[in-house]
């Protein structure tokens, strides 16, 4: 009978001690509470205590807005200098939302469409609004909070 080494061996002979060192040397990064990711356009994105800078806010046009994909979330501009946001994953079925367009936010699998001034549902099939996330609005800067 031959055994092969796996991490879930190695992690039950090692114990709680060698566990938490081999969690601690997967880790990275600094302590300094800020961190440095890439936006989609290839930019840094910074997060800190004011929270992750998603965009300047001139990119989120007025009476429509702009889906971040990877951190899930889409922020629109109902009225200018007025600025919200919601979670981009469908109420209905999980899909990640494709468009902002003519006032509503779109999602490409079953066709609803939420209101971009409060995440409510314009359209169905989708019955329960998209989620409002947290964001502010600091100088030219929205950040996801």
């Amino acid at each position: 009978m031959t055994h092969e080494t796996t991490r879930r061996t190695v992690l039950l002979a090692t114990g709680a001690t060698g566990a938490t060192a081999l969690v601690a040397a997967c880790g990275g990064g600094d302590d300094s509470g800020s961190t440095s990711a890439q936006s989609p356009t290839g930019e840094n994105a910074t997060s800190g205590p004011g929270g992750q800078v998603l965009a300047d806010i001139d990119e989120i046009p007025v009476g429509g807005g702009k889906i971040f994909k990877d951190e899930e979330v889409v922020v629109t501009q109902p009225e200018q200098g007025q600025f919200k946001a919601f979670s981009a994953i469908c109420t209905h079925q999980r899909c990640l939302v494709s468009t902002v367009s003519d006032g509503t936010i779109n999602c490409p699998c079953h066709g609803s469409k939420f209101k971009i001034a409060d995440g409510a549902v314009a359209h169905g099939p989708a019955t329960r609004p998209l989620p409002a996330e947290k964001i502010t609005v600091e100088g030219n800067s929205v950040r996801l909070t």
